[in-house]
C-alpha cells in the first residue's frame, strides 16, 4: 500500500480539476475550502487510484468520495456506474442526501438508495427505470443482485463506508458476494473510522495498489475536555450517568453503551428517573429507529443512548456532550465517539466512566491525549431535576409526495397568528410522512391547527410522537 501526496488542508476547491458544474454547486452551498480528509483523498480519487481512507464521522469524508464519483459521472450513460455500500440505513439515507445536493447543478441525474427495512415494492419499481448511482446497504443491495433485478455489469466505482462497522455487524459474507457481480476493472474506495487489521485484509482482498490515507484528528485535543469518573459495577454506573446529566444539563447528549441489551436498560432506567431519553440500538425495529432519531435532532429529547454501530451516520448539529457509560474496545473507537462532540470548531465534553478493569485503555489514552487524571463526581443538589427537551415532536401523515414543503407546515402552523415563527422548531419532510418540532407549551394548539386545517388544499392526520 502506498501513501499518496496529497494538498494541505484549506485549499480551496479549485486547487482540484473538478467539472463547472461541481465547482458551482460547492460555491453556491457555501463549501469554500477542503477539509483535510477531502485535500489528501480527492486527487488521488481524481486520478482514478484506489483510496484507503482513515477518517472519522464529521470529517468531509462523504465529499471526498461523493465529488469524486460525480466528476467521474457520464450522465448520457443511464446504467449503474457508482456503488456506494453503507452499514445502516440512517448512514446510507444520510450519503444519498448528501449526493443529491452536490448534484444538483446536474442535469438527469439518478441517485437510488437500497436499503432493508423498508418496503421492497418501490425500489423493485425504481430499478426497473435505472439509475446511475446506487447507496444501500448490503443486504438489500444482495437480494436485488440475486433476484437480477440490479445489474453491476457498468460499474466504474465502488465505495464501501465505515468499513469496520461492516465487519463488526456481519457483513463480511454479503461483501465478498456482491463483489463477485461487479467488474474486476474499477475504483475502489474503502473508508473507515478505525484500521482494524481484518480492514486491511479486506482491502487486499478487494483492492489494487490502494493508496493509503490517514487524518490525524488534531481538533480531539483542543475543542473537547475529557473527564473521566471511577465506577465498580452497574448500579454505579447508572447513578453516576444520572449525576453527570444532572450536572451538565445537556440540550443534547449521547450516552454510548457497548452493547445492545445495556442501552436499552440504561434508556429504560433513565426515563424512570425523569429524563427524556430514547435508546439507539439493533434490536429496536425501523419505525423504532426512526422515531429515535427524528426525536432527538428535532430536540424532542435530550439524551440518546446508543450502541456504536447504531449511532454511526448520525447528523446532529450542536452536539454538547458524549458519556462514555463503558470504555471503548479501542482508542480509535473511543476518538471516534469524542468527535460527536466538538464539532465543526465548537466546545465540546466528553465524560468517561472506568472500571478497574479498564486501566490498560485508559494507559493508552494518556500516550494518544498526554496524561489523564480521575475526576470525582460532582455533588449535585436534591432540587436539582433533568432538564426538559423544549420541543414535543409531531408526525403529519404526507410528506414529499403529497407535494408538501416545509413552508407549508410552517404556514399552517402560524396562521392566525396564534403560533410565532419563533414556536417552530426543525421540520422534516420524508417521501410520505413529516415531521416538525413545535415549543412544547404550544404542542396542543399546534395539533389542534394540524389536524382542522388544510395543506395544499387537503387534510393531512398528524398525531405526537412519544
Amino acid at each position: 500500500m502506498a501513501t499518496g501526496n496529497t494538498l494541505q488542508a484549506n485549499q480551496p476547491f479549485s486547487a482540484i480539476k473538478l467539472k463547472p458544474s461541481l465547482t458551482q454547486t460547492l460555491s453556491e452551498l457555501g463549501f469554500s475550502s477542503m477539509t483535510p480528509i477531502q485535500a489528501a483523498a480527492l486527487p488521488e480519487i481524481l486520478q482514478g487510484k484506489d483510496v484507503l481512507a482513515q477518517a472519522k464521522t464529521g470529517s468531509g469524508k462523504t465529499a471526498a468520495f461523493g465529488l469524486g464519483l460525480l466528476n467521474q459521472l457520464e450522465v448520457k450513460r443511464f446504467r449503474v456506474q457508482s456503488l456506494v455500500l453503507c452499514p445502516t440505513r440512517e448512514l446510507a439515507d444520510q450519503v444519498a442526501k448528501e449526493l443529491r445536493r452536490f448534484a444538483r447543478g446536474i442535469h438527469n441525474i439518478k441517485i437510488l438508495t437500497l436499503c432493508g427495512g423498508v418496503a421492497i415494492g418501490p425500489q423493485i419499481g425504481s430499478l426497473e427505470h435505472g439509475a446511475h448511482i446506487i447507496v444501500g446497504t448490503p443486504g438489500r443491495v444482495l437480494d436485488h443482485l440475486e433476484k437480477g433485478r440490479l445489474n453491476l455489469d457498468h460499474l466504474t466505482q465502488f465505495v464501501l463506508d465505515e468499513a469496520d462497522r461492516m465487519l463488526e455487524m456481519g457483513f463480511t459474507q454479503a461483501l465478498e458476494d456482491i463483489s463477485s457481480y461487479m467488474p474486476t476493472q474499477r475504483q475502489n474506495l474503502l473508508f473507515s473510522a478505525t484500521f482494524p487489521e481484518p480492514i486491511a485484509q479486506m482491502a487486499r482482498g478487494m483492492m489494487n495498489e490502494p493508496v493509503t490515507i490517514k487524518v490525524e484528528a488534531t481538533e480531539d485535543k483542543v475543542n473537547i475536555q475529557q473527564r473521566f469518573y471511577a465506577v465498580e459495577n452497574t448500579a454505579d454506573r447508572e447513578q453516576a450517568t444520572q449525576t453527570l446529566l444532572l450536572q451538565q444539563q445537556p440540550e443534547s447528549a449521547v450516552v454510548f453503551c457497548n452493547t445492545k441489551r445495556e442501552a436499552q436498560e440504561l434508556a429504560d432506567y433513565l426515563c424512570d428517573v425523569g429524563f427524556d431519553a430514547k435508546s439507539l440500538h439493533g434490536d429496536l425495529d425501523q419505525r423504532e429507529r426512526d422515531e429515535a432519531l427524528a426525536l432527538f435532532a428535532l430536540k424532542c429529547i435530550n439524551v440518546l443512548v446508543a450502541t456504536d454501530v447504531a449511532a454511526r451516520g448520525l447528523d446532529i448539529d450542536a452536539l454538547d456532550l458524549v458519556i462514555n457509560y463503558q470504555m471503548a474496545h479501542d482508542t480509535e473507537t473511543h476518538i471516534h465517539r469524542m468527535g460527536r462532540t466538538g464539532r465543526a470548531g465548537a466546545e465540546g465534553v466528553a465524560l468517561s466512566l472506568v472500571e478497574p478493569k479498564d486501566e490498560y485503555k485508559l494507559s493508552l489514552l494518556e500516550e494518544r491525549f498526554s496524561a489523564q487524571s480521575m475526576a470525582t463526581l460532582p455533588d449535585v443538589a436534591s432540587d436539582v431535576f433533568p432538564a426538559k427537551a423544549a420541543m414535543t415532536c409531531i408526525r403529519i401523515e404526507g410528506g414529499k409526495k403529497q407535494k408538501l414543503r416545509p413552508g407549508d407546515i410552517l404556514g399552517a402552523l402560524t396562521a392566525g397568528k396564534e403560533l410565532a415563527g419563533a414556536d417552530v422548531g426543525k421540520i422534516q419532510v420524508h417521501d410520505i410522512w413529516a415531521h416538525v418540532a413545535v415549543q412544547r407549551a404550544k404542542a396542543k394548539l399546534a395539533l389542534s391547527k394540524l389536524n382542522n386545517g388544510k395543506m395544499k388544499g387537503k387534510s393531512f392526520r398528524a398525531r405526537f410522537m412519544s
